[in-house]
């Protein structure tokens, strides 16, 4: 069975939010209604010499965001295109969101996507986030792609 049958996939920030820059980054906020977890994947671009940066998760029963304890990653400014994860299960409020801070210099988040999962009262297979195209393939034939 394919993965993506079984979870949701939904873009966090943008290329164009995360362009380079040194001002916080707040990702899309994410209703977990239905699903146990959410896996925030975040794909760092260029980070220049001395940046300050990190991400975290958090989440709000409506509107207001707090940060969840202990889900602070400091991303060294040596980190440039590496992947950063943050695997949420069971939040005790209805909306997360990844949060990424950026001072001093530049730096760059190339995506962030989440992906929502162990969905209990939820339709699978799920409707993606609108920037999501996901194709599915079970096993394909040799040819031409």
């Amino acid at each position: 069975m394919n993965l993506s049958k079984n979870i949701k996939i939904t873009q966090a920030i943008t290329p164009t939010a995360g362009a380079a820059g040194t001002t916080a980054i707040n990702g899309a906020s994410l209703d977990m209604t239905g699903w146990d977890g959410v896996l925030m994947v975040v794909t760092m671009g260029a980070i220049t010499g001395s940046a300050v940066t990190s991400i975290n998760a958090a989440q709000a029963a409506v509107a207001t965001f707090a940060d969840l304890l202990g889900t602070g990653q400091t991303i060294a400014d040596s980190d440039d295109e590496d992947i950063f994860v943050i695997d949420l299960y069971r939040p005790t409020e209805r909306y997360v969101r990844l949060e990424v801070a950026r001072a001093t210099q530049n730096a760059v988040v190339s995506s962030a996507v989440y992906y929502q999962y162990c969905g209990s009262n939820v339709k699978l297979p799920a409707d993606h986030g609108s920037t999501i195209n996901v194709e599915q393939h079970s096993s394909p034939a040799e040819g031409t792609a």
